[in-house]
């Protein structure tokens, strides 16, 4: 997207009586940003939900210049603006009601990434580390995206976890992305930059908050298949973010904790209430996995069609995927190998191997080791 139209949508956004549903009711009306601002206040106002004096202040709207500023600054620190129009766009995120129009981004957001959020106690115990980092580990291994919030405790655990075996993990936070909050984690926000993405719906030079934590609790669950809580007190914000999740239709799970244990009695209270008791990535799969079952690619391409899975019907394959499975054979070959003959990165490997899993290409043997469904 030209840099000019994101300014059109910063000027859309900055203007009172605006919110995101508002911007994106108007672009998907007037067919991008800038037509927006093109189009007179009669017309503006006949999109959903906009009034006559908010109409007036678009049609109206003078703070070019200010905006322009803003924009440079955003460029400046390396940040991107990823609009819900955007192929990166979460794709979950774009079936939740209140979305972002936009979100601003550093790192790399993928089309095909398969995101699970892990949350959790920012207070918490060593259990409760140990569980997060082990989880994140295994999930990361089969090629899931970990989303989180970057916070102390769990959900540093899970991202420190996805990255210990080089997977890809997104952190989303409630501050702009020039502000690393909490600070002590800077070298931890260095590092999902360079393997996943830092996201925001907060401009840069917003502060953390409290009241941002909400807001931002329903991106880190609407962007995923599922969420994940692993401690929680009883009046945790990792609750509001399960609470979020089942408004959105996503699965909920909890680790089980002690009886006796304060930070426990939230994910216990989930579990008596109907969330699915998780012991390992595997008590996880077998809930989501229905759910990319059923999520339709299309962004195949129609010349990757093969027709070798093991029921003889047509399968659309991804470019990446195209690009692996001429590696995998009858023979039992390891990850290792497929990640070093194929000289993609590490995650996008192991993602694609899932992926073609679930298509029913793929077999997963013990110790990571693949072949071709016979």
């Amino acid at each position: 997207m030209a840099d000019e139209n994101l300014i059109y949508w910063l000027a859309l956004k900055s203007i009172p009586g605006i919110g995101n549903a508002s911007v994106c009711s108007l672009v998907e009306k007037f067919g991008s940003a800038a037509a927006v601002f093109r189009a007179s206040a009669e017309e503006i106002s006949q999109a959903s939900g906009i009034s006559k004096k908010t109409a007036l202040r678009i049609s109206d709207y003078k703070a070019w210049d200010e905006t322009k500023r803003a924009f440079e600054n955003i460029n400046k620190d390396n940040i991107r603006i990823i609009t819900f129009l955007d192929k990166e766009y979460p794709h979950n995120l774009l079936a939740v009601d209140d979305r972002p129009a936009f979100l601003y981004a550093r790192g790399e957001l993928h089309e095909d990434d398969i995101n699970l959020a892990i949350v959790g106690s920012r207070i918490a115990s060593t259990y409760g580390k140990y569980t997060t980092e082990r989880i994140s580990r295994e999930l990361a291994q089969k090629g899931i995206t970990i989303v989180s919030g970057m916070a102390r405790g769990v959900d540093s655990a899970a991202h420190r976890g996805a990255l210990a075996v080089h997977g890809r993990t997104i952190a989303v936070l409630g501050s702009g992305l020039d502000i690393v909050y909490p600070p002590e984690n800077q070298s931890l926000f260095n590092q999902i930059i360079e393997n996943g993405a830092v996201v925001s719906e907060f401009p840069p030079g917003m502060p953390p908050l409290a009241n941002n934590f909400p807001a931002r609790n329903r991106i880190i669950s609407g962007m995923s298949y599922g969420v994940v809580v692993v401690e929680a007190g009883e009046k945790s914000g990792s609750l509001i973010t399960a609470r979020l999740a089942l408004e959105q239709g996503r699965e909920v799970f909890a680790v089980p904790g002690s009886i006796d244990t304060a930070s426990s009695r939230g994910t216990n209270k989930l579990i008596k209430e109907g969330a699915k008791l998780i012991e390992n990535a595997d008590d996880i799969l077998e809930e989501i996995i229905p759910q990319l079952e059923r999520r339709k690619q299309p962004s195949a391409l129609p010349q990757t069609i093969i027709t070798t899975n093991k029921h003889h019907q047509k399968t659309e394959l991804t470019p990446q995927e195209k690009q692996i499975i001429v590696f995998i054979s009858y023979e039992k070959v390891h990850a290792d190998e497929i990640i070093a003959q194929s000289k993609l990165p590490p995650a996008d490997v192991l993602s694609a191997l899932f992926s073609l899993e679930l298509k029913g290409l793929v077999a997963q043997h013990p110790g990571k080791y693949f072949s071709l469904n016979k």
